[in-house]
């Protein structure tokens, strides 16, 4: 036979209450944050479009269609691509997790050029 036991709490539960978001704006995709940290861990690094791509072993196009959250990242690439940049899979993730949680983020991939200009 198996026991139970309920707990009894005096004060009722306070459920977080979640920032206000304009409802027009839509959430930031995971693919879109990581494709800002890429590119900006890439830009640290003073590396080119096609020097990153080369290192990696992808194209050019397609590492500028991750750079613009264009393409979802396997993670064999994405380890291919943290490797080639010197950094860990795990940094870069922390890196766009931050960047999901920026209100400005679709104003900013609004505003990015395409990475195939840089090359």
């Amino acid at each position: 036979m198996m026991a139970t036991t309920t707990l009894l709490f005096d004060a009722p539960a306070t459920v977080p209450v979640s920032p206000v978001r304009n409802p027009r704006q839509r959430e930031p995709l995971l693919r879109e944050a990581l494709g800002m940290s890429l590119r900006a861990y890439r830009a640290d690094k003073g590396v080119t479009l096609r020097e990153l791509a080369t290192h990696a072993m992808v194209s050019p196009g397609y590492l500028s269609e991750l750079e613009r959250g264009r393409k979802e990242v396997s993670s064999e690439v994405l380890a291919s691509i943290c490797q080639a940049l010197d950094t860990t899979v795990a940094e870069v993730l922390l890196e766009a997790v931050a960047n999901l949680s920026l209100p400005s983020i679709n104003d900013e991939l609004a505003s990015t050029t395409p990475a195939a200009a840089e090359a």
